[in-house]
């Protein structure tokens, strides 16, 4: 068996074909489902689910048609038949169980945030290097084919020299006090909620799209309900922050969880000193596209579409592209990956540090109430 010596080389041991994906999934929540089925649809086979109870797993396994359900994550991890393993439980387990995926000579997808911690997260990404593994973190919303066509756009010099970026991404399903999940409790979600698990995608769709690094920021945060189901609540509801990037620009975002009426509302803009684009998750169809002479709005039959959001570009327009079609192409770029050939764009273990960094400084910035720098990380 020929040895790996970067993600780009061959496949991992195990691999029956060249374009084998054996999954593993560990978790049997929405995201359980969203990864179980992106897997199939890129032509794998979830050979496996493990659970937070066998009763879970096996429920699991009956409803989405897989072979076997484990009691025990390890022994699914180790199975010889896994080559890729799908990391969807709460966030204080991302790591002991990606680390033990490495460590088995496995590649990894592992649910954001990749750690409730910085320090931690540096671990993943040094642990991915050494096993010489693919690490994805699914930052899916990059998988849209217009936010490929917005970075090809800014990357082509189109909208000019970059000057400002703002936006937001907000949600309404905690909304009331009543309404609780484990990523409230700061043990199991971490130290950050609403930046942690929804800004993260926001930071990351901005230096994306502007090829970009955010590098200070001044942040406030903000309760709105101080207890749920009885509980006093640690983690925040809502986030605000204005930005600096190293290539000069400024702006500013709103990120929300119980803003009503808003249910997944990531929206960025971006405006240059030529033009202006705009991105709406919610209308992922088309592009919103601004200069002082017109406006214009490009779509996905756009004959001048770049080859990148072409690419990605499955079903004709008219007949809707979505979120868990973003979880596909991001499966099947991963699965490209795993086969020796992977594709600009594929958002990396590094990729999730360089959030955990973000998610520090942010919560930094509000306690302290103060601008704060930024560190870059290597390859983050």
């Amino acid at each position: 068996m020929r040895k790996v010596t970067s993600l780009g080389e061959v496949a991992a041991p195990g691999l029956t074909a060249p374009n084998a994906y054996r999954a593993a999934v560990i978790g049997t929540g929405f995201m359980g489902r969203v990864h179980s089925h992106a897997v199939r649809a890129a032509g794998g086979e979830v050979v496996g689910v493990t659970g937070s109870s066998p009763a879970k797993a096996e429920q699991f396994r009956i409803a989405n048609g897989i072979a076997r359900a484990h009691a025990d994550a390890l022994e699914l991890i180790h199975s010889d038949d896994v080559d890729v393993v799908h990391v969807c439980v709460p966030n204080h387990l991302h790591a002991p169980l990606s680390l033990a995926a490495l460590a088995a000579g496995k590649h990894v997808v592992c649910e954001k945030p990749l750690a409730t911690d910085a320090g931690t997260a540096r671990d993943m990404v040094r642990a991915a290097e050494e096993a010489d593994r693919v690490a994805v973190v699914p930052f899916a919303y990059r998988f849209h084919p217009m936010a490929r066509e917005a970075r090809a756009q800014v990357a082509s010099g189109a909208i000019g020299r970059v000057s400002l970026a703002h936006g937001g991404y907000l949600q309404d399903w905690l909304l009331y006090p009543e309404e609780d999940n484990w990523r409230v409790d700061p043990a199991l979600g971490g130290p950050t909620r609403a930046f942690g698990d929804i800004g993260s995608h926001w930071c990351d769709m901005l230096e994306f799209v502007t090829g970009d690094r955010i590098t200070s920021v001044s942040a406030q945060t903000s309760l709105v309900n101080d207890t749920r189901d009885g509980r006093a609540v640690a983690t925040e509801d809502l986030v605000t922050f204005q930005f600096s990037t190293a290539g000069g620009v400024v702006g500013g975002a709103v990120i929300s969880q119980v803003s009503p009426g808003r249910k997944n509302r990531l929206v960025l803009e971006v405006s240059g000193t030529e033009g202006t684009l705009l991105f709406d998750q919610e209308r992922p169809e088309t592009l919103w596209a601004g200069s002082r002479g017109r406006t214009t709005t490009i779509t996905r039959d756009d004959p001048a579409l770049s080859s990148d959001a072409a690419r990605l570009t499955t079903v004709p327009v008219g007949h809707p592209q979505g979120y868990q079609d973003c979880f596909n192409a991001l499966v099947s770029d991963t699965g490209a990956a795993v086969a020796g050939k992977p594709p600009e764009g594929l958002p990396v273990f590094a990729d999730g540090l360089r959030a955990a960094v973000l998610a520090e400084a942010v919560l930094a910035s509000a306690r302290e109430r103060r601008w704060v720098d930024v560190p870059e990380v290597d390859g983050g």
